[in-house]
């Protein structure tokens, strides 16, 4: 029982460490691609995103 509590302790860690680089991935492709799209419109458009006053 002693050897199979760190096992279960270290695949429990090791799941959330991949969740949280699948959720950093994920937020991190959104954001570029959120800024893709700024830049794609700041260039087709650029009187749109800045304004001149």
């Amino acid at each position: 029982m002693k050897t199979l509590l760190p096992i279960m302790l270290a695949s429990l860690l090791s799941g959330c460490g991949t969740l949280l680089a699948v959720a950093d991935g994920v937020g991190t492709l959104a954001v570029y691609g959120v800024k893709t799209v700024v830049n794609t419109v700041d260039a087709i458009t650029p009187d749109i995103v800045n304004k001149d006053d």
